[in-house]
């Protein structure tokens, strides 16, 4: 729990970072923030004097309180050798893979990492981003949060570009701004995927994508692009969208309607393995078999998927590799060496979650 001190110091200092006060402006007086803050005098001048000392904060005798340049005194003293790790998730799927394979190479380079979860939230993002600020790290890599929607946290991101603090984006990236990224060409793959389960005689397909991360658009993008490709049978195609923030019991109960219909669906494609599991079960549990009734095919190649029964058919995604790979990156960028984004080509992996469908 923090002190007292520390509550004032970080609510001064999430203000100066995020441009509630602007380089310059005058703070509030010793009084004004006690009253703010509801504490005494000795925590408002503590949390100042801390302040002080890490350059968010100077004072002019019989003027007041006024905010420094922190950035610039950031350029001049950032030599930390911490390296922030900004995720959607940390400990579950694809991600301990992901943030093992960085902390390989940033390790043997002599660098620490921090690393916070943002659950796919733009306020923790938010909070994310200020935390890695507030630790002044070197330099920074981020999964993007609800990649797909506007983006709140703009006003952050350019504080990192002004404060030219190397920074990665891994999965998607914001076409706002121009840092490098590493991601996987994940329209063509759902593409080849959807292809696969219309030449096994799979005409008519329910397409399942989560769609306020830019990963699952381009997935439904290369789903109905497969369609594009057959427009005599593009008519049969379904999609259910849905988001993060979305309670899923409710995406489950419309999907298992779908299957109760007479004209259901004979083939699944879903956003990633993690939702193909949790389909699976949905399917059984309304009487139809996997693959005999109905073909599943995932995304990412989820440690599981080959595991359960039946193994999951899906598209493979690098994990740690990806890591390896950003890391590596990182590590030129801090040394302002030239790189190049990234984008993997995937492979299919054909299992036994899908079966050839006589249409005769």
């Amino acid at each position: 729990m923090e002190n007292k001190y520390e509550i004032v110091k970080h609510g001064i200092k999430e203000s100066i970072i995020s441009e509630g006060y602007k380089v310059s402006d005058k703070l509030p007086t010793e009084s004004e923030l006690m009253e703010q803050y509801h504490v005494s005098r000795y925590t408002i001048r503590r949390a100042i004097g801390e302040l002080q000392n890490e350059h968010y904060v100077y004072r002019i005798q019989g003027g007041g309180m006024f905010v420094d340049d922190w950035q610039k005194e950031r350029a001049t003293h950032v030599n930390n050798k911490m390296i922030g790790i900004i995720t959607t998730h940390i400990a579950d799927y694809i991600f301990p893979n992901i943030i093992s394979g960085i902390d390989r190479i940033i390790s043997a380079n002599g660098y620490s990492i921090i690393i916070s979860n943002t659950h796919n939230n733009h306020q923790k993002e938010r909070q994310s981003l200020i935390r890695m600020l507030d630790n002044n790290v070197e330099a920074l890599i981020i999964e993007p949060t609800q990649s797909a929607l506007n983006n709140p946290n703009m006003d952050l991101y350019q504080k990192i570009k002004e404060a030219k603090i190397p920074t990665l984006f891994i999965n998607a990236y914001y076409p706002e701004l121009d840092f490098p990224h590493i991601g996987t060409a994940d329209s063509d793959a759902e593409e080849k995927l959807t292809e696969y389960l219309l030449d096994q005689g799979h005409e008519k397909v329910l397409g399942v994508f989560q769609v306020d991360d830019i990963q699952g658009v381009h997935r439904m993008n290369g789903f109905v692009h497969a369609y594009l490709n057959h427009p005599e049978i593009s008519y049969l195609s379904e999609i259910v969208m849905y988001q993060s923030s979305d309670e899923m019991a409710k995406i489950f109960e419309k999907i298992a309607k779908i299957f109760t219909r007479e004209d259901r669906p004979t083939a699944i494609a879903c956003y990633n393995d993690q939702l193909a599991i949790q389909l699976m079960d949905l399917i059984r549990s309304i009487g139809l078999r996997v693959p005999e009734d109905v073909s599943v095919v995932g995304f990412d190649d989820y440690q599981l998927s080959k595991y359960i029964d039946p193994s999951l058919t899906t598209v493979e995604h690098a994990k740690g590799k990806m890591g390896i790979d950003a890391g590596k990156m990182l590590i030129k960028m801090i040394n302002h060496e030239e790189i190049e984004s990234i984008e993997y080509q995937p492979e299919m992996i054909i299992r036994k979650s899908t079966k050839a469908r006589d249409n005769k």
